[in-house]
This record gives C-alpha cells, sequence and structure tokens, in this order.
C-alpha cells in the first residue's frame, strides 16, 4: 500500500530533510509519524501525497513508483489519496456543502452523484445538519471535521493527516482520532503525523518516529 524504500529528500540549499528512510504499511494499517519539529515528517507526508519529488530512494503507493513519475499521472495518485493539514483551508464564502463537494466538482461527477456522496459523508462526521452554513459560523472541531469530509467524499483508498489535531483541545482531539478510527474500519489505510505524544497513547496504533530525518524507532502504542 506505502512502502518507502531507501527514501531520502535534500532540498536545493542542501538541506537534508530525510535520510535513508525505509518504512511500509499494508492495506488497511492505521499508523503515526512521531517526532520532534522539524524531523521530517511534514516532508515524509508530502512525498507519499506526491506533493513533492523523491530525491533519492522510491516511494511506492498503491503499486505506483514516484520517484520521476510523469506530472501527467500524479493527479491519478491524488485521487488515491486524501490528505488533511493541521490548517483544514476551507473556503470560507462557499458552504459546507460546496467545500467538501469541490474534489468531486474536479472529477467531473453529475450534481445528483455529489449531493448523494456529500450528504453521505457529512453525516459520518456528524455535520449532516450544517451543509448550508459557512466554515467561519462553525467551531474549530468542525472546521476539521469538514477537512476530513472534503479528504474522504472521493472515497480514497488512503488517507494522510498532517497534525490534524495541533489546534484542538484534548477533547476533540480524540474526537477527531476516533473518527479516523471509524473510516480505518471501513478499509481505508490511516497515516497520522503528530508530535502529541500523550494523545497519540490513548490509541493502539503502530507509531514511527523520526529525529534529525532518520527513522529511529518503530513501536505500538498501547493505550493508557
Amino acid at each position: 500500500m506505502i512502502e518507502l524504500q531507501h527514501v531520502s529528500k535534500r532540498y536545493s540549499n542542501g538541506y537534508l530533510a530525510l535520510d535513508n528512510v525505509n518504512l511500509n504499511l499494508a492495506v488497511g494499517d492505521f499508523a503515526f509519524l512521531a517526532g520532534h519539529s522539524g524531523a521530517g515528517k511534514s516532508t515524509l507526508l508530502r512525498m507519499i501525497a506526491a506533493l513533492e519529488p523523491v530525491s533519492q530512494g522510491q516511494i511506492i503507493v498503491n503499486g505506483k513508483y514516484l520517484k520521476n513519475i510523469p506530472a501527467a499521472r500524479i493527479p491519478q495518485i491524488r485521487q488515491e489519496v486524501g490528505i488533511i493539514l493541521q490548517t483544514p483551508n476551507l473556503l470560507m464564502d462557499r458552504t459546507v456543502f460546496d467545500n467538501v463537494a469541490l474534489p468531486l466538482v474536479v472529477a467531473g461527477l453529475s450534481f445528483k452523484d455529489i449531493r448523494a456522496r456529500v450528504r453521505a459523508v457529512l453525516s459520518k462526521v456528524a455535520l449532516g445538519n450544517k451543509e448550508n452554513f459557512f466554515p467561519y459560523e462553525l467551531s474549530g472541531g468542525e472546521q476539521q471535521r469538514i477537512a476530513i469530509a472534503r479528504a474522504v467524499v472521493n472515497k480514497p483508498a488512503i488517507l494522510l493527516a498532517d497534525e490534524p489535531t495541533g489546534n484542538l483541545d484534548p477533547s476533540l482531539a480524540n474526537e477527531i482520532m476516533f473518527l479516523f478510527e471509524q473510516f480505518n474500519r471501513l478499509g481505508m489505510t490511516i497515516f497520522i503525523v503528530s508530535h502529541d505524544l500523550s494523545l497519540l497513547r490513548n490509541f493502539k496504533h503502530q507509531r514511527f518516529t523520526l529525529s534529525e530525518g532518520k527513522l529511529i524507532h518503530v513501536t505500538t502504542t498501547e493505550p493508557a
């Protein structure tokens, strides 16, 4: 499903963000990526989503090799991989419905199919009664749920999340994590970046730890 083979990432200024990382996630896995600020977590996630190129090594996502992948094939990768950022990046002048529908509009689905999919996913994230609201009318936790709904509405095989609970209080953070677990039980592979070890300890999932661009530890977190 996701495989990194001796992956390194060096930027044009010479900075080595990732150094010889090997990692493997199978279909239906749920895993965390932990590490200090600047450890390379976000860079790794962006490379899996084909948002940044690989410098050395190889990343394989759903059987597709990402190093030197032709630009014409990148949209296909992004249809299979949903990504959520710490800041939801919602369109504040569009309704909740319109925000979630955006990937389906881009994909060219009919309005009938878009309406059915958007309403189904909003129901899953407990926002079924908020489709006509604007994001600025909702709480931070609700805005993050909109971002999650938008990321999963086209039914990607993989969901990546970069510090999705970083701006939320502990109670809301746990709610968002439970929501990810619901999607995982439906068969979606989940890979979440977080530096909040106290939060990660509440969930029994595999955890990878990065430090200075190197993968230094792999463990399974046990619930507190």
